[in-house]
């Protein structure tokens, strides 16, 4: 039933294009998502605020080139999205996402493939962080920090790219990506 109704929320967040009504909106979830309301509005504020930013300059950027910048709109897209990402956070600390996709056979097997793919890239990430905090005796400078940051990302494509490799040659063994047999072979 909560992934019936955040179905249609996000359908109405992303219909409804008046402000104050997604702020509205945006209540409503605080109220839903109850003494979490600090943990998941900061985790959401954390995920939404570089897309925001980015968004953002790059929209009021437009007006150094003469196009018209609307401020209703930038407040419009940074509320919606925020209002997104908070809802799924609230959703996902709100339901066992299995336990909901349960009566599909289907959908919980592409969850669970999914959840396997995301747990060892989070243990892995957090085994880099580990492992750079282990090894240094002071604080990082910005461009020390975004060099190790590259290094890892570097090493999760590469993790990412190997295990899909892998994972093809797995299904194809199995008989996956074969052409399908013709439907009028001859002899049938």
């Amino acid at each position: 039933m909560l992934l019936l109704g955040y179905a249609i929320a996000v359908v109405a967040a992303t219909s409804v294009h008046n402000p104050w009504w997604l702020a509205a909106g945006l209540l409503l979830v605080a109220a839903l998502a109850g003494r979490q309301v600090p943990t998941i509005g900061w985790r959401a504020l954390r995920a939404v605020l570089f897309f925001s930013l980015v968004i953002s300059i790059g929209y009021a950027a437009g007006a150094l080139f003469g196009q018209a910048v609307s401020l209703d709109y930038l407040i419009l897209v940074n509320i919606r999205v925020y209002l997104l990402i908070f809802l799924t956070f609230t959703l996902a600390a709100k339901i066992d996402i299995l336990r909901a996709l349960s009566f599909s056979r289907n959908l919980t097997y592409l969850v669970t493939l999914v959840l396997s793919q995301i747990i060892p890239f989070r243990r892995l990430f957090e085994d880099l962080r580990l492992a750079a905090e282990s090894r240094r005796l002071r604080r990082l400078r910005l461009r020390e920090r975004y060099l190790q940051s590259a290094a890892a990302a570097v090493h999760l494509f590469d993790r990412a790219e190997h295990d899909a490799r892998e994972i093809a040659l797995a299904m194809r063994s199995r008989g996956f990506f074969q052409p399908d047999a013709p439907d009028n072979a001859p002899g049938d």
